[in-house]
């Protein structure tokens, strides 16, 4: 019988694990932090129970790990953007994205399979960039997948995580949208030019923007992981996604400096290659199952969201 309170976390010290780890924590579970670097978890998030060496690909001792505990929530993989200045996708990388998740999701879904007491449920980490690039289409999780680089990644990811079914396990495939973060991702990016006053759209600014605060990313893995009726596909993202456009000008009120520059397209595809899509490019994407669960927003709205971040 599993132990109800024992957690596997991986993706611990990322942007939204670091958050996690203490919520977590501060709901009693003991918390066994899966890391490249046990060392560098443990003192950046000390208080876990346990820090064990985790490399995707391998097999080693935190195999034994996961025989026993309740919830296996995998959120490690390679940054998608590694920030988005003057980075490229280079195939090297590329190839290094999509390995990091599907071969790393392999080898977790094959412990779980391999254990003698299974854990209950995987939350697994994936994106919206599933549903693929579109127009003002709404997006919810019956869409079907994309075609494009990021789409691919994320129907490998999420079939990986979904062969833990066949253990007798509940699999939630997290679908996570733009987290605002002012010190990292899309969010740190943006605010740079409005604190310099030269802020403004990127164009053509009818994009769609799926974003969620972190607080509620919390919610909804905390959701996930208590709630038995959560499974399948559920969307990350807030009810209020935003064109680019409406996006920077409610950016620009929170920060007290006017969107009035607009970035074209074509530069932003000199700079960043086929990177640019993420930005010039949008998704629809409502949490459409979330609200059917009842789930209520902390921050359903931007601008409330952008002046607790920015405050």
């Amino acid at each position: 019988m599993s132990n109800d309170k024992r957690i596997i976390l991986t993706g611990a010290t990322g942007m939204i694990g670091a958050r996690l780890f203490p919520a977590l924590c501060e709901r009693g579970y003991q918390v066994v932090i899966f890391s490249r670097s046990p060392d560098s978890a443990r003192a950046k998030l000390p208080g876990a129970a346990a820090y064990v060496r985790w490399w995707p690909g391998e097999s080693g001792s935190w195999v034994k790990a996961v025989d026993g505990a309740h919830a296996v929530i995998h959120l490690a993989g390679a940054p998608i953007t590694q920030g988005l200045i003057g980075v490229r996708w280079t195939p090297a990388y590329k190839t290094e994205i999509l390995n990091s998740r599907v071969v790393g999701t392999r080898g977790i879904v094959n412990a779980i399979a391999a254990a003698t007491n299974r854990p209950s449920v995987l939350i697994n980490a994936s994106a919206i960039g599933f549903y693929g690039y579109s127009d003002s289409t709404p997006l919810d999780e019956t869409a079907q997948s994309g075609e494009d680089f990021v789409a691919q990644i994320c129907v490998a990811w999420e079939r990986e995580a979904s062969r833990a079914e066949a253990s007798g396990v509940r699999v939630v495939r997290l679908r996570t949208g733009i987290v605002l973060d002012p010190d990292s991702g899309a969010l740190s990016q943006l605010k740079g030019p409005f604190k310099m006053g030269t802020g403004g759209p990127i164009m053509p600014g009818t994009q769609f923007y799926s974003w969620i605060h972190p607080a509620d990313e919390v919610g909804l893995i905390l959701l996930a992981l208590e709630d038995e009726r959560v499974s399948g596909a559920l969307n990350a993202t807030a009810p209020t996604p935003h064109t680019n456009r409406d996006f920077c000008s409610i950016l620009g009120q929170v920060l007290s400096s006017p969107a009035w520059l607009p970035v074209p397209e074509f530069g932003v595809r000199v700079a960043l290659g086929e990177m640019a899509d993420l930005v010039v490019r949008g998704q629809r994407v409502l949490p459409k199952r979330a609200l059917e669960l009842g789930y209520s927003f902390k921050y359903p709205t931007l601008k409330p969201a952008l002046k607790d971040l920015l405050k």
